[in-house]
């Protein structure tokens, strides 16, 4: 049996049968095989139909009609895209650097990651931009990285930064997450600026006035715990305002190009729907939410460790809890909300509003978490996890697998646009960020055995961060192997394992 390839290394034979296809680009989903050699897929089958309807017709645009428990084990899809993550250097590298972070990416079968700028110093310059490529580039990861700007000189919310000599450097697009542009005339310029780079504007939705000091969603259970609550319009008024400024960016200056607001991590209900509206109207607005807020929810502060939709007909009201209040690894901003409010994401994700899930990936030392629960840092690490929480989500019946596939892989490369992805510092600029599963495309895949699980515990996280609520909980889905333009970034089995398990 030959030896586990390692990161880096070039596939030479690749054989996947009997597994389970889904290729967002072409609309299809179904059972089939595919053979990788030399780094190329070369051989692409969709079956033909059985008795009994566990497969596709070869060439089917769907494979809705066909039961999660007769689908093969094994599923296959394009490496997926993570446009919200923190890798924490320059600065941090206690907490993380770009390549243990990318190493972790890998793990949770991502191909592409789009890293904040929230850095020490912030990513504000061209240079800085230019830095951080070179170190993505000599961390010997496959993983592409791809850098966001700061939209502020030091992300201090004072004056814009750098934005034209940024983009040029590379970056893929214009953030001070971790906070927002609080300042509304500064942000009406930055989003116009950016705009006429071509690049988005990625925006954290925060009203400071409403949050200054809260530690946990405003309701019932911060009121039981003794914790600040975090109200819903400390979200909502601020894409309210978001929204509306880009209204007046686009409607006074309908000649020059267009602006694209980007909102990051939506966790109420209310931000969905203000966005709902928003796309009806025409508006160029685009948003993602994170797994933690479409599966977690505010009673994990005090202990409930059931997922949303179990939750969701009986929410937490003080009564028996499966793990000790207070976790800091639950202490994320924005919070965690209600059981209800992550259905609403789930509907977002359903009906189109919401463009992409994104894991606002963001690790941190014990140091920084392991204080009093209002003092802890703000953050999940949970680009590990990612797949799994929404591969569960799947199988509760939330969103089909194809749409969920979608939101990480398709989704968050329209969200980017063509003009940042070309600029964003790749090897192969002609090459799609999402090439597919077309034969003689270069191979960049995910294989996941959905009938495995696996724990998730500090040692079995690549990250440095090991910041996560869900530490010591077992999760469906097994990550084989990720692979990016034909080498692996990550295999977790000699080559000749990753064929699909039985049914």
């Amino acid at each position: 049996m030959a030896d586990t390839p390692r990161p880096g290394e070039r596939v030479e034979l690749l054989e996947i049968e009997d597994a389970w296809l889904v290729d967002p680009g072409s609309g299809r989903e179904g059972q089939g095989s595919l053979r990788v050699e030399d780094g190329r897929i070369v051989a692409l089958e969709w079956a033909e139909p059985e008795a009994g309807g566990r497969a596709v017709r070869r060439g089917s645009a769907t494979g809705r009609d066909v039961a999660a428990a007769d689908r093969p084990a094994v599923l296959v899809t394009p490496a997926l895209v993570d446009i919200h993550v923190h890798l924490r250097q320059p600065g941090r590298e206690d907490a993380e650097t770009v390549a243990t972070g990318l190493a972790a990416a890998a793990h949770g079968g991502f191909g592409t990651v789009c890293a904040m700028a929230n850095t020490t110093p912030a990513i504000d310059s061209g240079g800085l931009v230019e830095d951080e490529l070179a170190t993505a580039r000599a961390s010997g990861s496959v993983v592409r990285l791809l850098p966001y700007g700061a939209v502020t000189a030091g992300r201090r919310g004072e004056t814009l930064a750098q934005m034209g000599e940024m983009a040029d450097a590379g970056a893929a697009g214009f953030s001070d997450d971790g906070s927002p542009v609080a300042d509304a005339s500064l942000f009406r310029n930055a989003l116009a600026y950016a705009g006429a780079l071509g690049r988005m504007l990625v925006e954290h939705p925060e009203e400071p006035s409403l949050t200054k000091g809260a530690e946990a969603n405003e309701g019932l259970v911060a009121t039981i715990l003794g914790l600040k609550g975090w109200p819903a319009a400390g979200e909502e008024s601020a894409v309210a305002r978001d929204l509306a400024i880009l209204a007046e960016v686009v409607g006074a200056n309908p000649a020059s190009a267009a602006p694209h607001l980007h909102l990051t991590h939506l966790s109420t209900a209310g931000s969905v729907e203000l966005v709902r509206r928003a796309k009806a109207a025409g508006l160029p607005v685009t948003c993602d939410v994170t797994p933690h807020h479409l599966a977690l929810h505010e009673g994990w502060v005090a202990g409930d460790r059931r997922f949303a939709w179990e939750a969701a007909a009986s929410p937490w009201t003080g009564g028996r809890t499966d793990a000790a209040p207070y976790d800091q690894s639950t202490r994320v901003n924005p919070p965690l909300r209600t059981p209800a409010d992550a259905l609403a994401l789930w509907r977002g994700l359903a009906d189109g509003t919401v463009d992409a899930i994104a894991t606002d990936h963001a690790p941190h030392t014990q140091v920084d978490k392991l204080v009093e629960y209002g003092d802890a840092a703000n953050g999940i690490s949970g680009i590990e996890t990612a797949l799994s929480i929404v591969l569960a989500g799947v199988e509760a019946g939330l969103l089909p697998l194809a749409d969920a596939i979608r939101a990480l892989t398709t989704g968050p490369v329209r969200v980017l646009g063509s003009a940042a992805t070309a600029a964003a510092g790749r090897r192969r600029a002609h090459e799609p960020l999402v090439p597919g599963l077309v034969e003689g495309a270069l191979a960049s895949l995910v294989v996941v055995d959905t009938a495995d699980t696996w724990d998730v515990a500090p040692a079995t996280l690549r990250s440095k961060g090991k910041n996560s609520p869900l530490l010591g909980r077992r999760l469906g889905g097994r990550v084989l192997a990720t692979v990016v333009e034909g080498r692996f970034a990550y295999a977790d089995a000699p080559e000749e394992a990753l064929a699909a398990a039985p049914r």
